[in-house]
């Protein structure tokens, strides 16, 4: 088996307990836009939305730890990803406030960069222990369910 120093320290350095916090939140913030999309609670859709978007703060806070501890490349990679998404959907919903769900060729690629970086919080979570890349992966199946409640509930 491949344990990494979390593992046989069983103790959480503080970037990676700001990353998993931002993921688990992360994860339950865009639940939250899904719902309050599928209910039509623009409120909502702000908070969430403000919510999701303000956690590249933390992730970026977390990629600086990971860089200073020169950690494995594929971890600062996914963090790229995460980031990138999250200047996107600034970028996107904020700043230029295009209607690109709209538009198929923004909002296919879109999803592309979104499902990315969902993927790399958990892969990056996996890493950090799996006990805690199970509890990340719990939250992304209550986001799955929640986009599936959105889309067909």
């Amino acid at each position: 088996m491949n344990m990494n120093k979390t593992d046989e320290n069983s103790e959480l350095k503080l970037h990676e307990k700001i990353f998993l916090g931002s993921s688990v939140i992360f994860n339950l913030a865009v639940s939250g836009v899904y719902i309050s999309s599928k209910i039509d609670s623009s409120a909502l859709l702000k908070i969430f939305g403000g919510i999701v978007v303000s956690l590249i703060i933390p992730f970026t806070v977390s990629l600086v730890g990971y860089i200073k501890t020169k950690a494995n490349k594929k971890i600062i990679v996914s963090h790229m990803f995460i980031i990138f998404y999250l200047l996107a959907e600034i970028l996107l919903d904020y700043i230029f406030k295009i209607p690109f769900r709209e538009i198929l060729a923004i909002h296919i690629p879109y999803i592309i960069v979104f499902y990315a970086a969902a993927f790399s919080i958990i892969g990056v979570s996996r890493t950090i222990s799996r006990k805690t890349g199970l509890m990340v992966f719990s939250t992304f199946l209550f986001l799955i369910g929640c986009l599936i409640y959105n889309l067909f509930g």
